[in-house]
């Protein structure tokens, strides 16, 4: 073999070597973003191919942090067509198909958060496709707490303050406080990363005031309110005295019952001594003329 033919063989070479490193790559710009619930993220994806795009095809998936072993397909290009996932209508689209494979995400939501895995394929080029990977955190404000007690709120029982969030991205922290008379902190017992609780024990009068549950993040706080109404009951000295006021109110109202009817008892005594005088007076001057005319005889 000549010089010449040996140059034409190692241009060969050269050539299927650049077309090998040429093949189909996927690039990631970002390998996590994060986004405020309810605002718009563009999720980067760059690919490098040399054959025609034709027969491009990109699949978007996620795997979301709720449920990581259930990938969905989030947006799907294929000859031309684009197909996205119930769940996404309207609400996500490519940016710049064929050229680019980036896709716009807007009123996110914090199931929207996830690993979403960017995957090119260009026939025919390498049947293995280029696949690129980032991670989406959807922040968000906490959500309305819900405040309930439990318990015995007589006094000497015990009484449980609990407190829950249905969302919040970072988890919030979530505090107790009693407002009045004056505002106090009180140890909280969490339950996940959602829930919290308190325990009062042996209440008493001084436990009855309004409490407070807080959740509060970097976006926001919200709070829920418990009245607490402790019912007392009356001890034994009180319980002594009210016994002695009432039994010295009936032996008055009897005393009074009884000076009534001695007075009742007299006044009809005296009713019937006047009668008995009026008769004998008029008996007396009934037969006085009979008797001196008598004398006269």
């Amino acid at each position: 073999m000549g010089s010449s033919g040996r140059w034409m063989l190692w241009t060969l070479c050269v050539c299927f070597t650049a077309l090998e490193n040429a093949a189909l790559r996927v690039t990631m710009r970002e390998s996590s973003l994060k986004v405020v619930q309810g605002d718009v993220v563009v999720l980067p994806c760059s690919f490098f191919t040399s054959s025609p795009l034709s027969r491009l095809n990109v699949i978007w998936t996620l795997a979301p942090f709720s449920s990581p072993e259930t990938p969905i397909q989030v947006i799907v290009y294929d000859h031309g067509q684009v197909i996205e996932d119930p769940s996404f209508i309207g609400r996500v689209g490519f940016t710049g198909i064929p050229w680019s494979a980036d896709i716009v995400v807007n009123d996110t939501r914090v199931s929207d958060a996830g690993t979403y895995r960017c995957m090119v394929n260009n026939p025919p080029e390498a049947a293995d496709p280029g696949i690129g990977e980032l991670e989406l955190s959807v922040l968000a404000p906490p959500s309305l707490p819900v405040c309930q007690w439990d318990g015995d709120v007589d006094m000497g029982g015990s009484v449980t303050l609990s407190c829950s969030v249905a969302e919040g991205v970072p988890s919030p922290e979530i505090r107790w406080d009693k407002l009045n008379p004056e505002e106090i902190a009180l140890p909280i017992n969490m339950e996940g990363d959602l829930s919290g609780s308190v325990q009062i024990v042996n209440v008493s009068s001084q436990t009855s005031g309004l409490y407070r549950c807080s959740a509060n993040n970097l976006l926001g706080t919200e709070n829920c309110y418990v009245n607490l109404s402790i019912y007392t009951t009356p001890d034994s000295s009180s319980g002594i005295l009210q016994g002695v006021l009432i039994t010295l109110s009936m032996s008055l109202v009897l005393l009074a019952l009884l000076a009534l009817v001695l007075w009742l008892h007299r006044t009809g005594q005296d009713g019937r001594w006047r009668e008995g005088k009026e008769e004998e007076c008029y008996n007396e001057i009934r037969y006085t003329p009979s008797l001196m005319k008598r004398s006269f005889v």
